[in-house]
């Protein structure tokens, strides 16, 4: 399998990261986790996740001679998913254990019993753009 094609099959698998943590965790109701999670992460890992999702695909398909297909265009749609990265790495900090006599129970989570999917998906997120940067990187995209 080309290295061209990986990129577009990890384009797809970064978008359902994106949708299924604003799904997971964008209601308000206590989402996933140990803890409730505060809007302000959840919605900077969406709009920062969709940014870098329309221009990654709009990059990908335009020709090199337009300023969609220039460098300067990938490089913001980089820097797009690397705020999307980062944004999913702190979200995941919500699964530390609390410490404390204090600290309150985890908030129920119908989707996993623990935090095996999120760190799937953020870290698998991480490796799928550290892929994204090394193809840009190596005009391979």
């Amino acid at each position: 399998m080309s290295t061209e094609v990986i990129v577009y099959v990890l384009t797809v698998l970064a978008a359902v990261v994106v949708v299924l943590t604003r799904l997971r965790l964008g209601r308000g109701s206590g989402g996933a986790g140990r803890l409730d999670m505060g809007r302000g992460l959840v919605n900077v890992h969406t709009v920062a996740g969709l940014l870098a999702l329309v221009s990654w695909v709009i990059f990908l398909v335009a020709s090199d001679d337009s300023f969609l297909g220039s460098a300067s265009f990938g490089i913001l749609s980089l820097a797009c998913w690397w705020v999307t990265v980062i944004a999913g790495l702190l979200i995941l900090v919500r699964w530390r254990r609390p410490r404390g006599r204090h600290a309150s129970q985890g908030a129920a989570d119908s989707w996993s019993d623990g935090p095996g999917l999120s760190i799937l998906a953020h870290v698998g997120m991480l490796v799928g753009v550290c892929v994204f940067t090394w193809a840009y990187l190596t005009s391979v995209v």
